[in-house]
C-alpha cells in the first residue's frame, strides 16, 4: 500500500434496491407507464352504405 492511499474513507458501494421483488419493480414500471400514457383517441365512425 502506498502512502498516498486513504484507508479511512470507505469506498462507495454500488446502489442497489433491497427488499423489493422483481415482480414489484415490473408492476411499478407498468403502472407508471399506464398512468403517463394519454388516452387513445376514439376510432372514427365507419360510414356504412345505405340500402336502396
Amino acid at each position: 500500500m502506498s502512502a498516498t492511499e486513504n484507508t479511512s474513507t470507505p469506498k462507495p458501494k454500488p446502489y442497489a434496491v433491497h427488499g423489493v421483488s422483481m415482480r414489484d419493480l415490473l408492476a411499478a414500471g407498468a403502472a407508471a407507464r399506464a398512468v403517463s400514457t394519454p388516452p387513445r383517441a376514439p376510432d372514427a365512425p365507419v360510414e356504412r352504405p345505405k340500402a336502396a
